[in-house]
């Protein structure tokens, strides 16, 4: 496999990452009371952008590294899942 797709793939799998670490521990200004003035209650209390980078980054990795193990190693792929549906053709 060529290493721009590797890239690619882990790219994609850690922007979807991104969006399921991004509100873990989250906590706005309305929960701490102190909504700062034009900016709305449901806005992040604290910016906590290194902490998500790297949480995204390790659990992008972990998930990268099953999917390369199991696709390119070990074979398996979107025909390995079994078919419950009947084919209607």
């Amino acid at each position: 496999m060529p290493i721009f797709s590797i890239f690619a793939i882990y790219f994609i799998i850690w922007w979807l990452t991104l969006f399921i670490v991004l509100p873990i521990g989250l906590r706005t200004q309305a929960e701490e009371n102190e909504v700062v003035p034009g900016s709305v209650e449901s806005a992040p209390a604290r910016f906590r952008g290194l902490r998500v980078f790297l949480i995204t980054s390790v659990l992008a990795a972990i998930i990268h590294l099953a999917w390369y193990i199991l696709s390119v190693r070990l074979g398996y792929g979107l025909d390995a899942i079994p078919q419950f549906a009947p084919k209607f053709y």
